[in-house]
């Protein structure tokens, strides 16, 4: 017999409102009538409301797409269709995703909790790494590794492989693994080719060997996050189905930023669960050739579509809404794939498509142009902005003659906005190349405007031209102690913290330059003899360097500096993405020394720039590359630098052909999209590059405008293209000394320095007392025109003589005595400070005597 209050003992199912029904309604009608949809345009607000199917968001610039994403969450948790914990939404920093959070917040009128899944690619796939570690032999603490722990462990197989680290570096390697795995390649699934470009043919070998030794240590890099993702979900289905079954709706912002290892980590999570699925295998190349070389779009092929891919025909796609701009595809160095976005279509059939072509931010002649230069591109979906604002300002063109004007130009065109009470904060200047940046800065601390770089340190504030100032600065003063320790080891020559401290140690102790003690240790026995060998040859080369100055230009002698030091080498050899930049900036830094008469008169200079710390809240100019501005938006933008080579830049067009061309548009289209109100290109003439100056060709973007929205100006930065032959009067034609003619408090200084005796046609400074006056302890000569002592050092078959400092040792010969190193021996021999002492276990070696201390 049935008890008739008897209770089932199965659980009863899962229940939310149905969608339109009176549950739904009440809800919607509770928090407010959906107050968040107010002031939505018909695109958005379609954008918000289709919640089933897959969605392809197409926004571009300035058409409100973050709004749109934020309310399409704000709408699926208003009207029950989920809960917080079942929406994955992804960003791809996480400064987005705290904002995201924050306007959920606003939108719904409470804090928004039990988000979980809403964060960065990395953050929720190491999340789910964690949950799983066993599965793909981790535990669940590992650790994470940073850029220097990876290159140390490639450094070690390395050395395990017999392989020359010098020849084959190891951050080369670790850029091609982080390539690999940003494709979502196993070290099974390189191709043969790829794998051989490295180490004569090892490069898969050390792969394989690397992914193991992870392992091992319980570790993974930042690669393997999404990568040992992707692992875990093909190898273990159930797995797979339980995040399928778990994320009712999936959300992507940026989604023409993706690279493919995002793109099928996506891929597999947004199939709806089915225990008969089939998943993706091994992932094949994205893109294929054209005939010109070019990468081409593959209509039939995508990683991820073979045999062994999630099957299109079964399991409709679940809920997920890509939001993203394939006209603003910038980020390819780094592994992005525009192909992306332009076959979600074919990806998810069905997908609606919904272009946000309603501009709030810029007037139409702005838009008008970057629109029309955007047509130019082959590989996008298509959608034109538009605006209900002005026409505006039409885009400006100017030519200048050469570099120099462009940036007094625009100079004098900031200082004419600030005059009409523009604020310094709506200005923004784009360049294509960070080397630009050097001839704004210093234009800028001429004219005493206040400016911020955005996205990196100032030009002079790298760390590639602080080393190279590093060297300058100990020719130019020996007793430069802190120039001197920063490049002691760069690059490196096996000098470490031990041998510096040491130095310092001494230094201290007969209260000398760091330079000088360097000079007295490595004629004893201090340092081991590798150490001590290559210390000699810093120092001989320092020496040699201070010589040459004396009957070579200071620009030459840079070149000869970075050359002989193996600086250059060092990023020659580099394989970072941005290796090739850091050596055009080094470019840069010799062209700009040629506009001062000598060393030190470039040094005084420089010591003016980094000078200048403006306050965070500053109404400052911004300075920043083109690749820095995504995102932001001005009301004033200029952009320098449109010319054949520097924008498009030569580099891509060589490397990636048409596709390289297209990103560069899709850069020009990016940097005019900033503009609210006026947008002002610029070109050279004449720019120097690569150390040689050349007659550049303007930029074919300029002539991809449409004319109605273009004006043609002349610079305010010179004379233009008037006077003789159509050019007017060049920067070369009235060269003065130290080559500037403005009243900085440096020119001042300088100016106030200038003995009486020499002529206006001679640079210079008259060098401040100092306690090496009079004298040059280290036996070279150093003050450049000032001071100069012609007498160079003493050499003997490339050997340093040994000089004594002229101090008279307070030890005695017999004295008994202990070194730390050494331990206890008898002093048998003096010169000057230095001791020749007989130790009871070491034997006899030279010392300098503030290393002992008496027994």
């Amino acid at each position: 017999m049935t008890e008739p209050n008897r209770v089932s003992p199965f659980p009863a199912p899962d229940h939310q409102p149905v969608a339109g029904g009176i549950a739904a309604r009440a809800r919607a009608a509770a928090s407010g009538g959906a107050r968040y949809l107010a002031g939505l345009n018909t695109e958005q607000r379609d954008a918000v409301e289709t919640l089933d199917g897959p969605v392809l968001v197409l926004a571009g610039a300035g058409t409100g797409k973050n709004r749109v994403l934020t309310t399409r969450i704000a709408h699926i948790l208003s009207q029950g269709r989920a809960r917080p914990g079942e929406i994955l939404s992804v960003t791809f920093t996480n400064k987005a995703a705290r904002e995201m959070k924050t306007r959920l917040a606003e939108m719904l009128g409470q804090a928004v909790e039990g988000m979980p899944w809403l964060g960065t690619f990395h953050s929720i796939a190491g999340r789910i790494l964690r949950s799983h570690a066993e599965l793909v032999q981790l535990k669940s603490n590992f650790t994470v590794l940073d850029v220097d722990d990876q290159i140390r462990l490639l450094k070690q197989l390395l050395q395990a492989e017999n392989i020359d680290d010098k020849r084959w570096p190891a951050r080369m390697l670790a850029g091609l693994i982080d390539g690999w795995k940003n494709r979502g390649l196993m070290p099974s699934q390189v191709p043969p080719g790829e794998a051989a470009v490295f180490g004569n043919g090892k490069g898969g070998k050390l792969y394989a060997s690397y992914q193991e030794r992870l392992k091992i240590l319980n570790a993974a890099d930042f690669g393997d996050l999404l990568l040992e993702n992707i692992r875990l979900f093909r190898e273990h289905p159930d797995v797979l189905r339980q995040y399928q079954s778990r994320f009712k709706f999936i959300l992507v912002d940026e989604y023409q930023d993706t690279n493919v290892a995002q793109y099928l980590w996506l891929r597999l999570l947004s199939q709806a669960p089915s225990s008969g699925s089939s998943l993706p295998g091994s992932p094949r190349p994205s893109i294929a050739s054209s005939e010109d070389g070019s990468p081409a779009l593959d209509a039939a092929r995508r990683p991820g579509d073979d045999d062994k891919s999630v099957a299109v025909a079964g399991p409709a796609p679940k809920n997920i809404c890509c939001v993203g701009d394939d006209d603003q595809s910038i980020y390819g160095w780094r592994g992005a794939e525009v192909d992306n976005i332009l076959r979600f279509e074919h990806d998810f059939p069905g997908a609606k498509v919904i272009r946000l072509e309603r501009n709030y931010r810029s007037t139409a002649h702005i838009l008008a142009a970057a629109s029309h230069l955007i047509t130019h591109n082959e590989g996008r979906l298509g959608k034109t902005l538009r605006t209900e604002d002005v026409e505006g300002e039409k885009v400006t063109v100017t030519g200048a003659w050469d570099s120099e004007e462009e940036a007094r130009g625009i100079g004098e065109e900031i200082e004419e906005l600030q005059r009409k009470g523009e604020p310094l904060n709506d200005i923004a200047i784009l360049v294509r190349a960070s080397y630009q940046m050097r001839e704004f800065e210093d234009r800028f601390v001429t004219l005493g405007l206040p400016y911020r770089v955005i996205g990196g340190p100032r030009f002079y504030e790298r760390a590639e031209i602080r080393d190279a100032l590093a060297y300058l600065r100990v020719i130019n003063s020996p007793a430069d102690d802190l120039a001197f320790e920063r490049i002691i080891n760069v690059p490196k020559r096996g000098l470490g913290d031990a041998t510096v401290q040491m130095l310092h140690d001494h230094a201290r102790k007969r209260r000398i330059p760091l330079f000088e003690a360097a000079r007295a240790v490595v004629e004893t026995d201090e340092l081991k003899p590798k150490a001590r060998g290559s210390l000699r040859g810093l120092i001989l080369q320092f020496e040699r360097w201070r010589t040459q100055r004396e009957v070579t230009p200071h620009t030459e002698l840079a070149e000869i500096v970075l050359d002989e030091s193996g600086y250059t080498e060092m990023w020659q050899k580099d394989r970072s993405a941005d290796a090739a930049g850091r050596l055009d900036n080094l470019k840069e830094l010799i062209r700009s020394m040629e506009e001062f008469e000598n060393l030190h008169g470039f040094l005084e200079h420089i010591s003016l720039v980094m000078d200048r710390e403006g306050a965070a809240d500053e109404d400052a100019v911004s300075l920043m590359t083109l690749h820095s501005a995504k995102g932001l938006e001005f009301d004033n933008v200029f952009l320098p630098g449109w010319e054949e080579g520097l924008f498009p830049s030569q580099r891509t067009l060589d490397e990636q052909g048409r596709a390289g061309l297209e990103e560069e548009r899709r850069l020009a289209h990016v940097g005019l999209t900033r503009a609210r109100r006026r947008a002002k290109i610029y070109f050279a003439t004449n720019r120097r590059i690569h150390g040689t100056w050349t007659t550049t060709i303007p930029s074919r973007f300029l002539d991809e405008l449409p004319a109605d929205s273009v004006e043609i100006t002349e610079s305010k930065g010179g004379s233009g293209w008037g006077g003789a032959g159509g050019y007017g009067p060049s920067r070369f034609d009235n060269v003065e000394s130290f080559g500037s003619s403005y009243s900085t408090p440096g020119w001042q200084r300088a100016q106030a320095r200038r003995p009486a005796s020499r002529g206006a046609s001679e640079g210079g400074f008259q060098e401040e007392p100092s306690p090496f006056a009079g004298r040059d302890p280290f036996g070279g000569s150093f003050g450049g025109p000032f001071g100069r002592n012609k007498r160079g050092p003493l050499t003997i078959e490339g050997e340093l003589v040994a000089k004594s400092t002229g101090t008279t040792s307070e030890f005695a010969l017999g004295d008994r005595v202990f070194h730390q190193k050494f331990g206890y021996g008898k002093v048998v021999r003096i010169d000057g400070n230095k001791l020749t002492i007989a130790f009871d276990k070491a034997g006899e070696k030279k010392v300098v005597d503030s290393f002992v201390e008496r027994a």
